[in-house]
């Protein structure tokens, strides 16, 4: 069985291991650091390569960023990285071929293949962190756009510019779905710059009224960008992933999507591949690209 180094790029951490074709991992997780300059992020992945190259078949590439339909290199900035990293040489860091994909997308994929969209042909998937990522998966393909930059979840919420984004923009579903989101939903509506997204959830589990009105308002507001999503690709089911996901009702944002949309009813889902679905789902994408050639 074919096997791939997979390597999850993030602003913060950087993730390696050894996958093979069912999405098992075959080895010890090793977690990085990620360098803040672009000559120590190369170096680092350098290091990782050159430990695990030989056990190989492939070198997996999990990458924050927009990548390109040759899934060989980023396109445009990503913000929470060295300024430099985009123009990373990738196949020049392994003597076996190196593949490279978007974090979201690649999650989506394990999702699908392995996950909680398994067995669906039309799912979206959303994680929700510090921001919101996207990858939407139609009919066994990513859906990529004509440069690889699809699925990113910076569509208007308001018209008012009553929230600047981290793109730039204003009020996008990121700056309300996100954990960013939540806190600013808590600082208006309690009138209180210092209060967290961690006072919020803790309040809400236990019982405070308040506490649950600002978490639902959130909900409520990702529920309308389903919608939105929902309305535009039909989709069997929208996976909710990332770290603040866990704090959500999925079976309440599932009832408020399906009384509103005028496509056909969606299931709303929690993610299932775990917190290492975008280095796994770079595996089993890049396994696949050697399969078929």
């Amino acid at each position: 069985m074919r096997q791939a180094l997979g390597i999850d790029v993030g602003g913060t951490k950087i993730y390696s291991a050894i996958i093979d074709e069912n999405g098992n991992i075959m080895s010890e997780i090793e977690k990085h650091s990620t360098p803040k300059t672009f000559a120590e992020i190369k170096k680092t992945f350098e290091e990782i390569i050159k430990k695990y190259e030989k056990d190989v078949d492939i070198i997996a590439f999990s990458t924050c960023g927009a990548v390109n339909n040759e899934n060989t290199g980023i396109v445009g900035s990503t913000g929470n990285i060295a300024k430099e990293y985009p123009t990373m040489k990738f196949n020049e860091l392994s003597q076996k071929p190196v593949f490279v994909e978007n974090d979201a997308n690649c999650a989506a994929w394990a999702e699908y293949k392995i996950g909680a969209s398994k067995g669906t042909k039309v799912s979206v998937m959303i994680t929700l962190g510090t921001g919101v990522g996207g990858g939407i998966i139609i009919n066994d393909k990513i859906l990529k756009g004509q440069n690889g930059a699809a699925g990113e979840m910076h569509f208007k919420m308001r018209t008012d510019k009553h929230r600047k984004c981290s793109c730039g923009s204003w009020d996008c579903f990121e700056i309300y779905a996100s954990g960013t989101g939540l806190k600013l939903t808590a600082e208006e509506m309690l009138k209180n710059p210092d209060i967290t997204t961690y006072d919020v959830v803790g309040g809400a589990k236990q019982g405070d009224t308040e506490m649950q009105k600002i978490l639902g308002r959130w909900q409520n507001d990702i529920a309308d960008g389903i919608i939105g999503l929902a309305n535009i690709f039909d989709p069997d089911c929208v996976v909710l992933s990332g770290s603040m996901a866990e704090f959500t009702n999925t079976e309440k944002i599932e009832k408020i999507v399906n009384e509103q949309i005028v496509t056909t009813p969606v299931k709303i889902l929690k993610a299932e591949a775990g917190n290492y679905s975008g280095m796994i789902g770079a595996a089993l994408l890049s396994l696949e690209r050697l399969k078929n050639g």
